[in-house]
């Protein structure tokens, strides 16, 4: 059942680990069903979203086992399913997922909840469509139906806005359908697909605009997937922006495609560092330290916000106790995320009484002292919106979220994390 949960003011320390990567983790399932012997993979994300993913899979024919913390994946050949994939709340199994049963020729009903509903699969069934599926969708969104792909037809594309979740389904699509196809038009969005296609022995070559996959097969193996570094943001910003804090994040992701955040803090005057870097399973990975910072407004481009997407929030709140004017270009996109979250981070700031604006694609943050009297946040379901209240709060003073529902989709185990930094 879902409870309000209130946020207490307070500093961190000590270490703390984080789940899986949620995007790797999703990638790793669909790369599974494709790999000549069985995928054993080891930190699997265990949050909501990864589970739709894993569920949908299932449904379409492939064997996948969990035991305690390694997840097996056995490919067969997928099947055109009887009952309509649910894609809960996840953008990217609904989108990369077509991608893979467009390849694989299928026929299959999408749908989601209605926060999934409200988001755009046009841009993503429109490329497949090139490529020859039969695809129709409900006024662009959820529910749509794949009618198959009764001939691979265009095996070239050129993305009209940088998407990895759209750039991703290409090449499931290609892979599935074991075709080569070439992605241009990115602009250096996460190539977490890349990496993980070319560790399971994919023929790819990438650059920040351009991706080449060959008719390739993947092996199998074990694989493990670092700690996502998209949790990991709260617990940074909420140590850079309270006194006293200072905290080691162990085993994160620390791929250049996904930390433009870690860029634009430093920018700002944060004080964190990466510790033991090292590679595993092609994707780099780090321990992060993070301490108390006093912060300085700063711009931060566009293609800096890309590689911060789903940190836009975090790094409003950073620029809320920064003084002077912060400005995060490129965010347009947010209104379509889990919710609209350019709302969602003007109320969440003025809940402190800090102002946000969005205007023409630039959000603007007026910084100064937050200070929060316990207001209440309406989360509207939005997993990032309910733990960045708790970062804020960290400095600002009490805040309260509606609904602690939404913190399953990606990190089912952040109140105990934050919990053990505040005793530590």
């Amino acid at each position: 059942m879902a409870e309000k949960v209130v946020f207490y003011p307070g500093p961190l320390r000590g270490s703390v680990a984080v789940p899986g990567d949620k995007s790797i983790s999703h990638r790793a399932l669909i790369a599974g069903a494709r790999c000549a012997e069985p995928l054993l993979i080891a930190h699997l994300n265990p949050g909501r979203d990864v589970r739709a993913t894993r569920e949908a899979l299932t449904a379409l024919g492939a064997e996948i086992a969990v035991d305690g913390n390694d997840t097996v994946v056995s490919a067969r050949a997928l099947a055109s399913p009887d009952a309509v994939l649910d894609c809960m709340n996840s953008g990217s199994t609904a989108r990369m997922l077509l991608g893979a049963c467009a390849g694989a020729g299928l026929k299959a009903r999408f749908d989601g909840d209605g926060s999934l509903r409200c988001r755009p699969m046009e841009p993503v069934a429109a490329q497949l469509r090139a490529f020859g599926a039969k695809i129709q969708t409900t006024a662009g969104r959820l529910p749509l139906e794949l009618f198959g792909t009764p001939a691979v037809e265009t095996r070239h594309f050129i993305l009209l806005a940088p998407s990895a979740q759209v750039k991703s389904a290409l090449l499931f699509a290609g892979l599935f359908a074991g075709v080569a196809v070439r992605v241009d038009g990115d602009r250096g969005s996460r190539d977490h697909t890349e990496r993980l296609l070319r560790h399971l022995g994919a023929e790819i070559d990438w650059s920040q605009r351009s991706v080449h996959l060959g008719a390739s097969s993947l092996h199998g193996g074990p694989l493990e997937v670092v700690g996502d570094f998209s949790a990991a943001a709260f617990f940074i910003v909420a140590a850079v922006v309270t006194p006293a804090s200072s905290i080691l994040i162990r085993g994160v992701g620390v791929n250049p495609t996904r930390i433009g955040l870690l860029d634009a803090l430093r920018t700002m005057g944060a004080d964190i560092e990466l510790e033991n870097e090292r590679t595993v399973c092609g994707e780099p990975m780090a321990d992060i330290a993070a301490r108390h910072s006093p912060l300085r407004a700063a711009s931060v481009g566009p293609d800096l916000a890309l590689r911060a997407v789903d940190e836009v929030p975090l790094l409003a709140i950073a620029a809320a106790f920064a003084p002077g004017t912060t400005s995060i270009q490129g965010v347009s996109d947010l209104r379509t995320k889990e919710s609209d979250r350019l709302a969602a981070i003007e109320r969440l700031l003025s809940a402190v009484g800090i102002e946000a604006v969005h205007e023409r694609g630039t959000l603007t943050v007026a910084g100064g002292a937050p200070k929060s009297r316990g207001s209440e946040i309406a989360a509207y379901g939005d997993h990032r919106i309910a733990m960045a209240a708790a970062a804020l709060a960290s400095a600002a003073g009490p805040l309260a979220i509606d609904s602690d529902e939404s913190l399953d989709v990606s990190f089912p185990g952040f109140l105990p994390a934050l919990d053990g930094l505040r005793t530590a």
